[in-house]
């Protein structure tokens, strides 16, 4: 059984994946800001789960968690950084803080647990590192500039991480999901296309883990259209993405 560190796993794809991975016997350190959400994991699988409650954004904090770790398990054989947040940019009142707190929570977030957990993972026979991305990267959308730059950041850290890691045998997958049903995106008031129930999101994540791939992007018909979309000339994507995009409301120019 593996040692598995999950990060955001308090609610959405992260608590649903957990309860599959406990099922499948794995030890588990979980992260989030919701102590409550994890003690419920606790209670539930008490011989599995190291509560590691705390903020991500904070680098002391999450060193300490990666020293908690070392010391009841000694090593991690896999870390699924699936914590994050998004908000939504109007260009009207363009907020650059709104940036910075975007940025701090998925990308610096993640680049402060890959520097706890790469010393622990280095002492496994088969380490595995894994990042939850986006497909938003594949191509820019409207309101999604903080959102969108963070996770794009992302793919870009771990692509690298992957090619500097790969002689000491650390694997890095990146998961770039589409729309599923969390809290999260429960709060967005646009469509959301072929949008997956988050216990099918969690399940096709887990399986495919298995096989340790370089990248898990679902659902397949969406990531397909996005890629197309993102070949087309820049001035067509402009026309495309006004058409999205929602006009300036007088309170916002």
């Amino acid at each position: 059984m593996k040692r598995i560190w999950l990060t955001g796993a308090s609610s959405g794809i992260g608590a649903a994946l957990a309860e599959i991975l406990l099922t499948q016997g794995h030890f588990l350190a979980v992260s989030a800001r919701n102590a409550k959400a994890l003690e419920t994991l606790h209670r539930g699988h008490p011989q599995q789960v190291l509560l590691l409650p705390g903020d991500l954004t904070d680098p002391r904090q999450v060193q300490a968690m990666g020293e908690r770790i070392g010391q009841v398990w000694g090593h991690l054989d896999q870390v699924i950084l699936n914590a994050g947040t998004c908000e939504y940019v109007d260009a009207g009142v363009f907020e650059a803080d709104m940036i910075e707190r975007v940025m701090r929570a998925n990308l610096f977030s993640a680049a402060y647990c890959v520097e706890a957990a790469l010393p622990l993972l280095r002492k496994a026979q088969r380490p595995h590192l894994v990042a939850v991305c986006s497909s938003v990267t594949y191509l820019p959308l409207p309101r999604a500039e903080a959102y969108g730059a963070s996770k794009a950041a992302m793919r870009y850290l771990f692509q690298s991480l992957r090619i500097d890691l790969a002689h000491e045998g650390i694997d890095v997958t990146l998961v770039s999901p589409g729309f599923v049903d969390t809290p999260l995106t429960q709060k967005n008031d646009f469509p959301m296309p072929m949008r997956w129930p988050v216990g099918k999101a969690a399940a096709y994540i887990a399986t495919r883990l298995e096989k340790r791939p370089l990248d898990i992007a679902f659902p397949w018909p969406f990531i397909a259209a996005l890629r197309a979309l993102a070949l087309l000339p820049q001035r067509l994507q402009l026309t495309l993405g006004r058409r999205m995009a929602r006009p300036v409301t007088e309170e916002s120019s």
